[in-house]
């Protein structure tokens, strides 16, 4: 039984994003985990990932790699600005962990949050609201750091007034010398924030698609929602909404480093981003799989060992 033609047959049309490649996904899969390690020709030649065996060891790895980011560009006197997730998340006790050991204060760091929730008109949830991610970073990241946080006209959120300011916020502060990290996990669908995959069925070409900067309203892919329900909304898939703001590629694929995250295990040999995790390393550039680009950039990838695999399926 061939069940990669039935997959075909029956989903692609009306529920995979046109442009995907199956059959290229999932040889992309099919590796022994030791092979992950192993250079692709399009990757940047400063790319690395680094294999982490428990969860707490990612988080921890992961906030030093962005700690010290900002204690670096605090001793250069240079500005640094953060494009900010919301998942992963366990890394940012160990930031405000370490820069207060080093009693680094965050004067010179800009942050911008890479999206947030929203209606098709891109109107986002109130800031203090459960669930939203200003709310969230508020209590993870900016009011833990306390006397050493970041200040407040330096701290954006994507709202449908502030995310259309980012591109030229961004450019004025590279002018001054700014360098910009962005900070990422990989969504299931492949997307960098929640910039999707069938965004790519817009553009004619691969350069119109980078220089797109930011969205009101995306409308999400039924499998990005069903993701978040799984890791935020405790399985309430009807808690979750089908559209957000997002920053684009114009933003992310401008990054002077990039440290993302893949921490998608949920145990018992039961995980989500494993697929994710190889198809960004092995599809090679191409826009309707926009995590495929993060390796051309200089910068490390962390990620759980487990989602190296096998990825072969088994009964739990």
């Amino acid at each position: 039984m061939n069940l990669m033609s039935n997959i075909k047959d029956s989903m692609l049309k009306n529920f995979f994003p046109e442009g995907w490649d199956l059959n290229k996904i999932d040889k992309c899969c099919n590796f022994p985990p030791d092979k992950i390690f192993e250079k692709q020709k399009w990757w940047d030649k400063n790319f690395n990932l680094i294999s982490c065996d428990t969860l707490e060891e990612f988080n921890i790895k992961m906030g030093h790699e962005i700690a010290s980011e900002i204690y670096k560009t605090k001793r250069e006197k240079r500005k640094i600005i953060l494009i900010l997730p919301v998942g992963p998340m366990g890394m940012y006790k160990w930031i405000v962990y370490f820069l207060k050991e080093w009693s680094i204060d965050c004067k010179h760091v800009y942050g911008f949050n890479m999206d947030e929730w929203s209606d098709k008109d891109g109107n986002t949830l109130a800031a203090e609201t459960s669930g939203s991610f200003q709310n969230a970073m508020e209590i993870a990241f900016y009011g833990p750091l306390a006397n050493l946080t970041i200040p407040k006209n330096q701290r954006n959120f994507a709202t449908k007034k502030l995310l259309p300011e980012y591109p030229e916020k961004i450019r004025d502060l590279k002018k001054q010398g700014a360098k910009l990290v962005t900070i990422f996990g990989i969504g299931r669908v492949f997307h960098i924030a929640f910039w999707e995959p069938h965004f790519a069925a817009e553009f004619k070409s691969e350069e119109e698609w980078k220089k797109q900067q930011y969205r009101l309203g995306a409308h999400l892919h039924p499998l990005t929602v069903e993701q978040n329900a799984i890791t935020s909304f405790k399985s309430r898939t009807t808690l979750v909404s089908c559209f957000a703001n997002t920053i684009g590629p114009g933003i992310f694929l401008n990054s002077d480093k990039i440290i993302g995250g893949a921490d998608g295990f949920l145990g018992r040999g039961m995980m989500w981003q494993g697929m994710s995790l190889w198809v960004t390393l092995r599809y090679g550039p191409n826009m309707w799989v926009p995590s495929s680009f993060m390796p051309t950039l200089q910068g490390k990838l962390f990620f759980l060992k487990e989602l190296a695999g096998p990825l072969m399926p088994e009964c739990n």
